[in-house]
């Protein structure tokens, strides 16, 4: 943090250096060249004064740095100090202006010498031109006299780097000596206590959410014993009487079949526990593909026709086709289970309908029955794992009691919502809507 704070700081210390720097450079440079057409302007008037009285004489006199030339009203050249044999300037523009408006001047690359030149030409009371020039790179040569201004850069510099050093060390320091076990850790610091206040209520948070884990694993454990209990109770009971002769030969066959129903019915919740394990530790592969909700549907609805009809339960399938982009196996088993659900809890003559569908919004599946029904009280709580609203007719027709916990969890793993519609004697509808 301390880093990204320093170069922070160090980069908006510098930014504003070389902001300032160029704007110093460029005023200068303007000021240096408004300096240079104010002296080229003087000379000019004290030459203007010279010549009325001294003619050509008094120009070829005099020992200015500057470039002087003398010119006719026609643009021919009387004198030039630096180039002899210059002939005609009248289309030189800032001669021309100075004939109509008494001054010219103006920057241009000078004919003669082939460089950036600075002119002013001033109308005299004779009718000719006196023009005085100076090469820009005079000027910048006056831009040069301030380097010493670099060596400031370069001193303030330095000191970006120090102060953004320290003001980087000066903001963590208050956060890296925070007590965060004391309410009151950010007393010398008024500006941290909002910081403190949001880690404070965080760390409650997730108090919070550690206790109501681990007050779920506690439930899910004492659940998961009992369920796992009864099973294996009859399971030892019928064995042992068997075992120790005691049933008749009459009642062994249907001995044999409970313990094979009971074995079963452990096979399933074993399954089904460990499922849900699966999907609580983010264990499900994680390689994805495009699904055909229809077509999967089919498939389930294929594999539960015989309990359907020894039930006297008629399926049916109508929708489209509608891709979604999940895990084959997860999404079969969450259609399973809901069917398998709409199945159990119907009634004989009852019917199951599963549609599929593709909206805007994204695929949507839903599962309709004209069951039993359920009861508003238990609908917010039928999706926790082992409850069940009538636990005797659950365990009449086998229900482990986490069917709908793996449709939920499923739903969450694969990013669709889950609705839930039922009426006590008319029927359950679920509906699973992908995004």
């Amino acid at each position: 943090m301390s880093r990204a704070i320093f170069r922070t700081s160090l980069f908006v210390g510098l930014l504003v250096l070389f902001f300032t720097t160029a704007v110093f450079f460029f005023l200068r440079y303007s000021q240096a060249q408004d300096e240079t057409y104010a002296a080229l302007q003087q000379e000019a008037v004290y030459a203007e004064q010279g010549l009325l009285q001294g003619g050509e004489v008094f120009l070829k006199s005099l020992g200015s740095v500057n470039r002087i030339t003398w010119i006719r009203s026609d643009g021919s050249v009387i004198y030039d100090n630096e180039f002899p044999n210059e002939s005609n300037q009248q289309g030189c523009p800032e001669v021309q202006t100075a004939l109509t408006e008494g001054v010219g001047q103006g920057i241009r690359q000078s004919g003669s010498s082939g460089v950036q030149t600075m002119y002013v030409a001033r109308l005299c009371a004779d009718g000719t031109v006196l023009r005085l020039s100076r090469p820009l790179s005079a000027v910048r040569t006056a831009i040069i006299s301030v380097t010493p201004v670099l060596w400031v850069v370069v001193l303030a510099t330095l000191l970006s780097l120090l102060a953004a050093f320290r003001a980087s060390k000066g903001i963590v320091r208050p956060i890296n000596e925070m007590d965060l076990d004391h309410d009151d850790a950010a007393a010398p610091y008024p500006e941290l206590t909002p910081l403190l206040e949001r880690i404070q209520e965080q760390k409650r948070t997730i108090a919070e959410q550690n206790e109501e884990r681990e007050a779920l694993r506690r439930e899910f454990s004492a659940n998961v014993s009992h369920e796992l209990k009864t099973p294996l109770t009859s399971i030892s009971g019928f064995a042992e009487l068997m075992a120790s002769g005691v049933a008749e030969s009459d009642k062994v066959q249907e001995f044999s079949s409970d313990i094979y129903r009971e074995s079963q019915r452990l096979m399933t919740l074993i399954d089904d526990i460990i499922k849900l394990s699966r999907l609580d530790e983010d264990a499900m592969a994680p390689e994805t593909e495009p699904v055909d909700l229809y077509e999967l549907s089919g498939e389930v609805l294929d594999s539960l026709r015989p309990v359907a009809e020894r039930q006297n339960i008629q399926l049916q399938l109508t929708g489209q086709s509608a891709q979604v982009n999940g895990v084959w196996q997860l999404l079969s088993e969450m259609v399973y289970n809901l069917c398998d659900n709409a199945i159990k809890y119907n009634r004989p003559g009852g019917s199951v309908t599963v549609e599929v569908s593709d909206t805007e919004a994204g695929p949507r599946l839903t599962v309709s029955d004209t069951g039993i029904g359920i009861a508003p009280e238990h609908q917010k709580r039928i999706f926790e794992r082992f409850y069940r609203v009538d636990k005797s007719h659950s365990k009449e027709i086998g229900g482990t009691g986490l069917g709908l916990s793996i449709v939920k969890h499923g739903a969450q793993f694969h990013h669709a919502a889950v609705t839930l519609e039922s009426e006590p004697d008319i029927g359950t509808k679920v509906t699973l809507e992908f995004h």
